[in-house]
């Protein structure tokens, strides 16, 4: 292949882009609702088996390490930052024809950044979606952490959906 043809190819995918910062603004408006408009732990019931709820997670998922000492605020913030970087990289890198990574990437970096946000001006990150059965709770999220778990879960399904390397997808494993 020459170097023009390369040149042409690379960073295509960058056009996905603009979801991770649809992705950032839906979730910072979102977070900044949750914020003006509910009380901090009053459950507010939309349906059986869900409320809003303001939460502040000082850790990172399912509130790991949020009763740390203060360090890991910056530690997942300086983390976030370090994977949006290889994020944009790989998006970068990946040819036309890798959409579906493409849009998992992006999300994942929207999501990604949409949290970095609050843990720089908070110290925490906002929640407020509260999921429960009964008297189980899950924990509350928010729309960048659904977002990062869409985009890993399309990445997940993506290693189902390529052919081995070196493999051929029409190929059979029964013996000629």
């Amino acid at each position: 292949m020459d170097r023009t043809m390369t040149d042409k190819t690379v960073g295509t995918q960058l056009k996905w882009l603009w979801l991770a910062v649809l992705v950032l603004a839906i979730d910072l408006g979102t977070k900044a609702l949750a914020s003006t408009l509910l009380a901090y732990g009053q459950p507010v019931p939309v349906m059986p088996m869900f409320n809003l709820t303001l939460l502040h997670n000082t850790g990172a998922a399912f509130s790991f390490l949020a009763e740390a000492a203060g360090w890991q605020r910056w530690f997942f913030v300086v983390l976030a930052l370090l994977v949006s970087v290889f994020l944009i990289g790989w998006l970068r890198r990946l040819k036309p024809r890798e959409t579906w990574t493409a849009i998992a990437i992006a999300l994942i970096l929207g999501g990604a950044l949409g949290n970095v946000h609050d843990r720089v001006m908070h110290g925490y990150v906002v929640d407020f979606l509260h999921f429960y059965w009964r008297d189980w709770h899950f924990p509350a999220f928010n729309l960048a952490d659904t977002a990062i778990t869409l985009g890993a879960a399309m990445m997940i399904l993506d290693v189902f959906r390529k052919p081995a390397p070196g493999g051929n997808a029409n190929r059979s494993d029964k013996p000629s």
